[in-house]
């Protein structure tokens, strides 16, 4: 791309190119703009793609409009090395030719700040992109584009806007208020051409009111705003009311393609006693502009948007008008940043394949994420308020069970269960829980932490999943629990487990269901297939937060208050504590996380499914073992995918020396640790075995086919 400085010999084509532009207006044309040159430094630049150009070309005044792809105005503030897209300006912003493609934008944009971080070594760049309602360009192009930029909110202006083809209903008052300035003798008027006596009148009001109830000035001196209408007659406008040929109260218009903007609002004191603006407005929206897309009243925040003038937006709601937000932007130039806004695809392919990318993942929920985050961060409430409420109640209806209870992570989760049951059923110290024996040392942790002892089973080969047949041989007197986990994703044969233990009802089942978010078994979820069930949201779960959190659901309302109760020091009502409890809640920041991701959970295993069919299909080595697929798909939701290799050291190694990030689960099984030398002497060859073979390959939402592609050509590669 060529970039080249705005000077006053591309004015022409400048002009001919907004014109022509998706998303350009007057306002964008250089006779609007250098109203202000003595006040700012300008620097727009025009962008070209495509054409080879001179440098006469790009000095003079020979520039055409082939390969102009688009103009950015914008002024420089020395003192703070800052690039300001809109002073001066109601918006601003890149404005684009019509050809332009989403990905177009996104380079245009990149082009566009390295250019300033390297011809100014500017520190940032303010951008108030133009509202979607002024352009046929969907603004979602430049604001996804400022979002690859790491750009942050800065100023949000309310204003309020009539959609003329559907409006919202108008308020009776502000029909009385009209029909009383026509009984008292006002009347809409327009300015004509040359008429600045009227111009002065207005303008006498104006600043009068800014003054007096805002404690400011506009920002066009009248001056200015004679040199402007002058300039652009056809589209600045001054409409007025008054009332024996005195003005009481006035609108400066500014019509552009698709919307009619009410720049400058105000009424003297007879014209407010009056109700001159009602009628002025209702003449503007029935009459003057009916044919225009939209009417915009214009902002009604003060001091930067942090004071809404909520009388303003009263009045102008009343004529059917919605609000509608101009957002300001700032993009800080970090070269990094902007060199990943739109990497090449053969950049794409030489970088490695990370395991489980959290960042790129937790981007794909932005911009609304981080919003989240700020309102949780601005309400001032940051545990047992509104967003666990809410997370609680919709995890709960996704898990179809009644009870959800948010707590600090998934180890408490399964914890706090097993202890609430042991006091609730009178169990004893070293009572027994049945778990496989290949899980996760959390499980076993949790058991212990209960007072309880696990005795381990040994997993199905095919499923990796704890085997049902070989859990009536290990029942005993004591045997309290059975502790099924949903390893990987995939969830348990419960019929089978339950057959195992038919004639012990008093076995109660708790899922670990730490992996298996969203997993089905017939008819119904991973998390209300027992009597309880524990869930972890660490960050790299299929339902992860952005830090540690976990919950628990069940449909026992004993279990439910019991938990709730122990989570919060055990108590229920403030310093009254009515048993031994601990402090293990989920908090508003991670509960806002969650409440953001739940809904496309479903979608994300569907491609965590697409991903592992392709596996399946495609990995052809006969040094690897696949996993076996369920018999419906939906039993598994593939938090990993895990394959077996006698030689799993050399592949991971393999793998590693093409790019490919692989990680083991679990290298060390839990009868082995040191945390648990009262069962080093125990044998569980196959357990032992799947944790020498296993290799956990990447697979998630952010995982690309193509990049599945390069993994499994790796994997068939690979030999001995």
């Amino acid at each position: 791309m060529t970039i080249i400085p705005y000077s006053i010999n591309h004015r022409e084509v400048w002009d001919q190119f907004v014109r022509r532009s998706k998303n350009g207006t007057f306002l964008f044309e250089r006779g609007f703009m250098d109203y202000h040159s003595d006040r700012f430094v300008d620097c727009s630049l025009l962008v070209y793609d495509g054409v080879d150009l001179t440098e006469e070309e790009k000095e003079g005044g020979g520039l055409g409009l082939e390969g102009l792809k688009a103009v950015f105005p914008a002024n420089w503030v020395e003192a703070q090395r800052k690039v300001y897209s809109h002073q001066g300006l109601t918006y601003g912003g890149i404005v684009v030719a019509e050809d332009v493609t989403q990905h177009e934008v996104l380079a245009l944009m990149q082009a566009i700040l390295l250019y300033y971080d390297r011809m100014f070594m500017a520190r940032s760049v303010f951008v108030k992109p133009v509202p979607s309602m002024y352009s046929s360009q969907p603004n979602g192009e430049e604001l996804y584009a400022l979002y690859r930029a790491g750009a942050r909110l800065k100023q949000r202006q309310v204003s309020t806007v009539v959609c003329t083809s559907n409006p919202l209903k108008m308020r009776t008052l502000r029909m009385r208020q009209a029909r009383k300035a026509v009984e008292n003798g006002v009347y809409v008027d327009r300015m004509v051409e040359g008429e600045w006596e009227a111009l002065e009148d207005f303008w006498h009001i104006l600043t009068h009111v800014l003054e007096r109830h805002h404690q400011t000035t506009p920002v066009h001196t009248i001056d200015e705003m004679k040199l402007l209408m002058q300039r652009f007659p056809r589209e600045i406008k001054l409409w007025l009311a008054r009332r024996e040929g005195r003005v009481i109260a006035g609108v400066v218009v500014f019509v552009t393609r698709k919307v009619a903007h009410i720049q400058y609002i105000a009424a003297g004191e007879e014209g407010r006693e009056l109700g001159a603006l009602d009628l002025l407005f209702r003449h503007l929206i029935n009459e003057r502009y009916k044919s225009m897309p939209y009417v915009d009243f214009g902002v009604s925040t003060e001091d930067g948007g942090n004071y809404l003038n909520e009388g303003l937006i009263f009045q102008k709601e009343g004529f059917g008008g919605r609000a509608v937000c101009y957002d300001a932007y700032e993009v800080r130039l970090e070269k990094g940043k902007l060199n990943a806004m739109l990497p090449t695809v053969d950049a794409e392919r030489e970088k490695g394949i990370a395991y489980l990318p959290l960042k790129v993942l937790n981007d794909t929920f932005q911009p609304a994420l981080a919003e989240a985050v700020e309102d949780v961060v601005m309400s001032g409430r940051y545990l047992m308020g509104g967003q666990v409420e809410l997370f609680e109640k919709h995890f709960a209806e996704y898990c179809g069970t009644k009870h959800c209870i948010g707590v600090a992570n998934g180890l408490e989760a399964l914890t706090l269960i097993l202890r609430a049951y042991r006091n609730m059923l009178g169990w004893q110290q070293d009572d027994e829980v049945i778990v496989p024996a290949n899980t996760f040392i959390a499980t076993i942790l949790a058991i212990k932490e209960a007072g309880l002892r696990p005795v381990l089973c040994e997993p199905l080969q095919s499923t990796f999943l704890i085997n049902p047949d070989l859990i009536r041989p290990l029942l005993t007197p004591r045997t309290r629990v059975v502790l099924p986990v949903h390893l990987y994703g995939r969830t348990c044969d419960m019929p089978r487990i339950r057959e195992a233990i038919a004639d012990r009802p008093d076995i109660i089942i708790v899922e670990d269901a730490a992996q298996a978010h969203g997993a089905m078994f017939l008819d119904k979820r991973a998390g209300s297939l027992g009597h309880a069930a524990a869930f972890s949201f660490y960050p790299g779960k299929n339902l992860g937060a952005l830090g540690d959190g976990g919950c628990v659901t069940t449909n026992d309302d004993a279990l439910a208050q019991a938990i709730r109760m122990m989570a919060n020091y055990g108590s229920s009502v403030k310093y009254v504590h009515e048993m031994h409890g601990m402090n293990s809640r989920l908090d508003e920041l991670q509960a806002a996380v969650l409440n953001v991701k739940l809904p496309r959970l479903d979608a994300d295993n569907a491609y965590r499914r697409k991903l592992a069919k392709l596996y399946m299909e495609k990995i052809q080595n006969p040094l690897v073992v696949l996993p076996t697929m369920p018999k419906y798909e939906e039993h598994h939701v593939f938090h990993i995918f895990a394959i077996r290799c006698a030689h799993r050291d050399e592949l991971q190694q393999y793998l590693r020396s093409k790019g490919i990030e692989t990680l083991i689960h679990y290298p060390v099984p839990p009868h082995k640790q040191a945390a648990l030398a009262e069962q080093n002497g125990e044998t569980l060859p196959l357990t032992e075995r799947m944790a020498k073979e296993l290799l956990s390959l990447p697979l998630s939402p952010v995982l690309t086919e193509e990049q599945a592609m390069r993994i499994v050509t790796a994997v068939n590669e690979f030999n001995v």
